[in-house]
């Protein structure tokens, strides 16, 4: 049985269609899952994406690049494969892309999250003959509250803070996360600032109809910060961009901030389990809806999920061997 798709160093291969997903290196065609930057690389000659994420993808990698837009659920001919992308609820314009060769379908899920998220589009389950699946949080320790829980503990913390005269300084990786967090933002708190790395997405955000409050940036010189949220990326989280909001509680939105110390490492206040990811059930719900035979897992330490899978008849491996890492959760 000829495969849609193989493993090669540059990452998943196409040989019917010539071209790759997510892939590593310099590729001709590469057909990118979302916008984050381990999975959209720059240097590829064509990019092809869902039509959310264009916009996106070009803040990113530039708008020179050239890439192409596919509303999601239409259907691409590219040499003999059949390709078309899918909502993966992970962030805005985010996909899993189903590749038909000969009438063997295979669905790269990329990142992905079934649970509702009121800030992307949500999550689609396509069924397939191979399922390729990040596996995360691939553990049952990892088990997600409803979102709408987590923004009321975001909006108390934010309220107590206010009311004490201290700043909230709160760490959310500036994509996707970071505008999840805003989403659900109570503004009648007090004023909310985001870091220059967020700002350039939220017109983007905005366009597909998701709304905020009125969000600043931090200026130089601005010295009263008691009651405000500062929503800024983990990247600055000890640089001296932070040293400006005095007396600051600190948090953190992640899905992470399940596992206990993780919080007290990070030296934080306050840790919410906000995740972009699909968790252990989650995981589970959307491997078995795709009614694979066969799943291949990426993005973690998928070999517990595979034992796990295994022991339910379901064929389970990881993908290429070894597991890799995501950089933006």
């Amino acid at each position: 049985m000829v495969e849609p798709l193989v493993v090669r160093p540059q990452g998943l291969y196409c040989p019917a269609g010539d071209f790759y997903i997510d892939p590593r290196g310099r590729v001709e065609r590469a057909l990118v899952t979302h916008a984050h930057s381990d999975h959209a690389r720059p240097g590829h000659a064509n990019y092809l994406v869902s039509e959310t994420c264009l916009p996106l993808l070009k803040l990113r990698l530039g708008q020179e690049i050239t890439a192409e837009g596919l509303p999601y659920g239409e259907i691409r001919r590219i040499g003999g494969a059949q390709v078309s992308f899918h909502p993966a609820g992970h962030i805005l314009g985010s996909a899993q892309v189903r590749v038909e060769v000969g009438g063997r379908v295979w669905v790269v899920s990329g990142d992905y999250k079934p649970q509702p998220d009121r800030s992307c589009e949500a999550f689609e389950l396509v069924k397939c003959d191979v399922f390729v699946s990040e596996c995360t949080f691939g553990l049952p320790v990892y088990q997600w509250k409803e979102e709408g829980i987590i923004h009321q503990e975001i909006n108390q913390w934010w309220s107590d803070n206010a009311q004490a005269g201290r700043p909230s300084l709160l760490f959310a990786y500036s994509l996707g996360k970071a505008q999840r967090v805003l989403r659900g933002l109570d503004p009648s708190i007090g004023p909310v600032f985001a870091h220059g790395a967020v700002h350039p997405f939220l017109p983007v955000y905005e366009s597909s109809g998701v709304r905020f409050p009125k969000v600043q940036k931090p200026r130089e010189g601005d010295g009263d910060w008691a009651g405000a949220m500062i929503v800024a990326p983990p990247a600055v989280e000890d640089a001296g961009w932070t040293r400006r909001f005095k007396g600051a509680q600190r948090g953190f939105a992640s899905g992470w901030m399940a596992v206990r110390g993780a919080r007290r490492r990070r030296n934080l206040d306050r840790g919410f389990v906000l995740s972009d990811h699909a968790d252990w059930a989650g995981l589970l719900g959307v491997i078995e809806g795709t009614g694979a035979e066969e799943i291949k897992l990426t993005h973690g330490d998928g070999e517990p999920l595979a034992r796990y899978l295994g022991e339910r008849g379901i064929q389970a491996s990881m993908l290429g061997g070894a597991p890799l890492r995501t950089e933006e959760e």
